[in-house]
């Protein structure tokens, strides 16, 4: 490869993330199967490309395209039960009502081709979603995450007992492992719910969940409203999202390295 070529050379899996079709996981799983070719040749892991290779995926073109110079972060309100991505369903019928595009779907085009959900919250529960066209920034987000200090809302049925609550704070999940609870205080309720505010390092949804439950707590709900430095804004209505700022992006990130 020319000097000039060699110097705008990048490795296949950064290109494929850059290009918003993969993870640099998921590529270096392509490339194990095979389906990844340069210039006629199987992809091997390693392998770099220039601007002028030709990169076809299942023999299809993959065309790299140049760094978004727009938003490459979202942040959603999801609404439980609302699907990120639209699945395949049974024929409806031809005079029903055409289903609402799913969240991932109605995000801009502009922003990406293909968008990676962070940390996703179960589909039964809801809140604050990080998404990313980026599969580069997604993994790094993703990384950030386990280190971050999230809030979650968790509805149940009636009152938790000082017992209850006590336990919940222990962080004890069914695997063994343990998390690390800053703070579980009750937030108000409506007839036999009761609301309460969890403070956790690095938990996913049904982990929260699951430690809820742990305790016998009846869970109708979890809802993530904050992530590290971001917060789930009331302004922002559910099945809405925004554009995250860069200076949001580099204090999830500076958050999760505890840069100052």
């Amino acid at each position: 490869m020319p000097r000039g070529q060699a110097a705008q050379a990048e490795r296949l899996q950064k290109m494929l993330a850059r290009a918003g079709l993969a993870s640099r996981r998921e590529a270096e799983a392509w490339i194990r199967a095979g389906r990844l070719t340069i210039n006629g040749q199987p992809a091997e892991l390693g392998a770099r490309v220039a601007p002028h290779d030709q990169v076809r995926l299942d023999g299809r073109l993959v065309r790299a395209r140049a760094p978004i110079a727009g938003p490459r972060a979202f942040l959603c309100h999801r609404s439980p039960g609302e699907p990120l991505r639209t699945a395949a369903l049974p024929a409806a019928d031809p005079g029903a009502q055409a289903p609402r595009a799913a969240l991932l779907e109605r995000l801009p085009r502009r922003a990406g081709r293909r968008f990676i959900a962070v940390s996703p919250m179960p589909r039964v529960d809801g809140g604050l979603e990080l998404v990313s066209s980026d599969g580069e920034l997604a993994m790094r987000l993703q990384r950030a995450v386990h280190t971050l200090v999230s809030e979650f809302g968790v509805r149940v049925r009636g009152e938790l007992s000082a017992g209850q609550l006590e336990g919940i704070r222990a962080g004890a999940l069914d695997s063994g492992a343990r998390l690390a609870v800053e703070r579980c205080e009750a937030a108000g309720g409506e007839a036999a719910n009761r609301w309460y505010t969890l403070g956790v390092h690095g938990a996913s949804g049904k982990q929260v969940r699951q430690l809820f439950e742990r305790q016998g707590a009846l869970v109708s709900r979890v809802l993530r409203t904050q992530l590290g430095p971001v917060r789930l804004e009331r302004a922002l209505a559910r099945g809405q999202f925004r554009a995250l700022t860069q200076e949001e992006v580099r204090a999830l990130l500076a958050d999760s390295t505890g840069e100052g």
